[in-house]
C-alpha cells in the first residue's frame, strides 16, 4: 500500500518542479528583459533621424556618431578618460599586488583589517571619497590636476585589482614556491617564473574592473574636472545639460561597445568561467 502511494505521488511531484522551473524560467526573463530593454533603447535612439531623443525612432541614421567626432570635447574627454584609465589601472596593480601577495600569506588580525580597509574606495560613497581626495590633495598643493585625477582613480581601482588577486594567490598552494626556492631559485626568480604566471589571471581581471570603472566613474571625475582633465561622463553630463539630442545616446553605445570587447577579449584570453571560480 505504501508503494503504491508513493508511485502516486511521483507524478503530482514532477508537475510541481516543472511548474517551479516555467516560474523560475520566466522571472529570468523578464528580470533580463528589465535590464536589456533600456541598453536597446539607448542603442536604437543612437540611429534616430530625429534631432532629439524620442522612442520609436522615426529613421535611421549615423549622423549622431559623427557628431562624436564634430564636437572636439567628447573627442578630447574620451583621450583624457582612455589615458586616465590606462595610467591608475597601472598604478593600482603595482600597488594592489605587492599589497595582496603580502596579506595573503599574512597571518593574524591586523592583516584582515588591512585587507578590509583596502576596500574602503568600494564601500565609501563616491560623492563622500571625491570630497575627501579633494581637500586632502587640494593641501598638497595638486588642486584640480591631471595627477589629482590621476591619484584619485588610481585609489579607487586598487580595491579590485587587490581583491582578485588576493583571491587567486590564497587558492594557490604556497608548495609551488617552496619547491621553486628549494631548486634554488631566488625571491625574484621565483615570483617572475613561478607566481606571477599563476596570478596573471587576477591581475588581469582586476585591471579589467579597474579600467571599467575609470572610464564610467563620474563622482570622482566631476571633483577633479578642468578645463584639460574632463573625463568623457563630466563632459557627457555638462552637454546633456544644455542639449538634448541622441549624440548622448551614440557615446553611451561606445562606451558599451567598448566594455563588450573587453569582455570578449577577456573571455577569448583566460575564459570568464575561470575568473569568476578564482
Amino acid at each position: 500500500m505504501s508503494e503504491d502511494a508513493t508511485l502516486a505521488a511521483l507524478p503530482r511531484r514532477r508537475r510541481r518542479v516543472n511548474g517551479a522551473a516555467i516560474a523560475l524560467g520566466a522571472y529570468v526573463v523578464v528580470f533580463l528583459g528589465f535590464i536589456v530593454a533600456p541598453i536597446a533603447a539607448v542603442v536604437m535612439v543612437s540611429f534616430s533621424s530625429a534631432s532629439f531623443i524620442t522612442f520609436p525612432i522615426p529613421g535611421l541614421t549615423l549622423r549622431w556618431y559623427w557628431r562624436i567626432v564634430e564636437y572636439r570635447p567628447f573627442v578630447d574627454a574620451m583621450l583624457v578618460s582612455i589615458e586616465i584609465a590606462v595610467a591608475s589601472t597601472l598604478l593600482a596593480a603595482l600597488l594592489g599586488v605587492p599589497a595582496a601577495l603580502a596579506l595573503a600569506r599574512a597571518r593574524g588580525a591586523l592583516a584582515a583589517v588591512v585587507a578590509n580597509l583596502l576596500l574602503a574606495p568600494i564601500t565609501v560613497p563616491a560623492i563622500v571619497l571625491g570630497l575627501a581626495l579633494l581637500y586632502f590633495l587640494a593641501s598638497l598643493s595638486l588642486g584640480l590636476s591631471f595627477v589629482a585625477l590621476l591619484i584619485a582613480h588610481t585609489v579607487a581601482g586598487i580595491p579590485y585589482v587587490t581583491r582578485t588577486v588576493l583571491a587567486v594567490y590564497r587558492a594557490l598552494p604556497p608548495d609551488l614556491e617552496e619547491a621553486s626556492a628549494v631548486l634554488g631559485a631566488t625571491r625574484w626568480q621565483t615570483f617572475r617564473h613561478t607566481t606571477l604566471p599563476l596570478i596573471r589571471p587576477g591581475i588581469f581581471a582586476g585591471g579589467l574592473f579597474a579600467v571599467l570603472t575609470s572610464l564610467d566613474n563620474l563622482p570622482l571625475s566631476f571633483f577633479f574636472g578642468s578645463a584639460n582633465t574632463s573625463t568623457l561622463p563630466v563632459v557627457m553630463l555638462s552637454y546633456m545639460e544644455n542639449q538634448f539630442d541622441p549624440s548622448i545616446a551614440a557615446v553611451s553605445t561606445v562606451q558599451m561597445l567598448i566594455a563588450v570587447v573587453a569582455l570578449l577579449v577577456t573571455d577569448r584570453v583566460y575564459g570568464i568561467e575561470k575568473l569568476t571560480a578564482a
